[in-house]
C-alpha cells in the first residue's frame, strides 16, 4: 500500500510540473513575440525621429523669421536602385522635384582566378551609391524626411539646418532704396545742370552702376525666397558590397595559369574514364556481330575437334 500511495503522489506531482512547463513555454513565446514586435516598432519611431528634426518644422505662427531649411543624410539601404525609386515617388508626392541624381557602382576589388588552360573566374567587388539633390515646400519638409527614414537601414549622418535670412532680406530691401534714390537724385542734377559731355557721361555710368547693385540685390532676395519657400535635402544613398562573377578567357601568357599537378591528374583520370565508356558503347553498339563471330569460333572449334577424332 505504502509504495501504491507514493507512486501516485509522484504521478500527480509529474503532472503538475508537465503542465506548469507548458504554460510557461506559451507564455514565454507569447512574450517573445511581444517584444520582437514592440522593438519593431520602436526601430521604425527611431528612424522616423533620426529622419527628422524640429529644424526641419515650419512654425506658421512665426512671420518675423525666414528659414532657408536644408538636410543633409547619408544611410545605408537594402537596394539602392529600389530605394531612389521609391524616394522620387514619395518626392512627386509631396510636390517637390529631383535637381540633382548620380546612381554609380564603385568597384572595390577585383579578383581572377584561373579554372582552366584558358580561363578564368574573374569575381568583382562592387558598391552600388547614389547621391541625390532634392527640392521640397518649406512646408512639406519634415512630412518628407519621415517617409524617407522608413528605408533606412543603417544611419550614417543626419545634418538638418534652419538659418534665419530675415536680416539679409532686410539689407537687401534697403540698399535697393538707397540706389533707388541715389540714381534717382543723379539723375535730376544732370537734367538741371549743363555740365560738360564727359560730366555727363561719368555721371550717366555712376547711374548704371548703381543700378546694376540694385538689380544684384534684387536677384539675391529673389534666390533667398526660392530657398526659403523650397527646401533643399541632400541624400546619400548606398547599399551593402555586392559581387559578380564572370568567365572570361585567358588574355595572358597560358602557361602562367597552368593547373596544378593534381588537377592535371584528377583531369586525367576523368578523360581517360570518359575514353573507356566511349570504347564500351562501341563495343555494344556491335554485340550481334561479335555475337555472330564467338558463335563461329566456337562452331569451328567443335568441328576441328571431330575432324582430329575421327582420324
Amino acid at each position: 500500500m505504502q509504495s501504491i500511495k507514493y507512486l501516485l503522489i509522484i504521478s500527480v506531482c509529474l503532472y503538475f510540473f508537465s503542465c506548469n512547463d507548458g504554460h510557461s513555454k506559451s507564455y514565454l513565446k507569447d512574450y517573445t513575440s511581444s517584444a520582437d514586435n514592440n522593438a519593431k516598432s520602436a526601430d521604425s519611431a527611431t528612424l522616423e525621429k533620426e529622419g527628422s528634426s524640429s529644424a526641419a518644422v515650419d512654425n506658421p505662427k512665426d512671420n518675423e523669421h525666414k528659414f532657408i531649411r536644408t538636410a543633409d543624410l547619408r544611410f545605408k539601404v537594402a537596394n539602392v536602385a529600389s530605394a531612389t525609386y521609391k524616394i522620387e515617388d514619395i518626392i512627386a508626392k509631396e510636390d517637390g522635384f529631383v535637381t540633382y541624381t548620380n546612381l554609380s557602382s564603385t568597384i572595390n576589388n577585383t579578383v581572377s582566378v584561373p579554372v582552366s588552360a584558358d580561363s578564368t573566374l574573374e569575381t568583382t567587388y562592387y558598391t552600388v551609391s547614389n547621391d541625390i539633390t532634392i527640392r521640397v515646400p518649406n512646408t512639406n519638409l519634415d512630412t518628407t524626411l519621415k517617409q524617407i527614414a522608413q528605408y533606412v537601414d543603417f544611419l550614417d549622418s543626419r545634418v538638418i539646418k534652419a538659418d534665419d535670412v530675415s536680416l539679409e532680406l532686410l539689407s537687401n530691401k534697403l540698399k535697393i532704396k538707397r540706389l533707388a534714390k541715389g540714381s534717382s537724385r543723379i539723375t535730376t542734377d544732370i537734367s538741371a545742370n549743363k555740365a560738360k559731355l564727359y560730366d555727363v557721361v561719368d555721371a550717366e555710368n555712376g547711374i548704371l552702376d548703381k543700378q546694376e547693385e540694385a538689380d544684384n540685390s534684387a536677384i539675391s532676395n529673389l534666390s533667398l525666397s526660392d530657398r526659403i519657400k523650397f527646401s533643399t535635402i541632400t541624400l546619400s544613398v548606398y547599399q551593402r558590397q555586392s559581387t559578380r562573377n564572370e568567365l572570361v578567357a585567358n588574355d595572358k601568357n597560358i602557361n602562367a595559369y597552368k593547373p596544378a599537378f593534381g588537377s592535371q591528374l584528377l583531369s586525367s583520370l576523368h578523360d581517360g574514364w570518359e575514353m573507356l565508356e566511349v570504347f564500351f558503347v562501341f563495343i555494344a553498339r556491335f554485340w550481334t556481330l561479335i555475337l555472330f563471330s564467338i558463335a563461329v569460333w566456337f562452331l569451328y572449334k567443335a568441328l576441328t575437334r571431330r575432324s582430329k577424332t575421327k582420324q
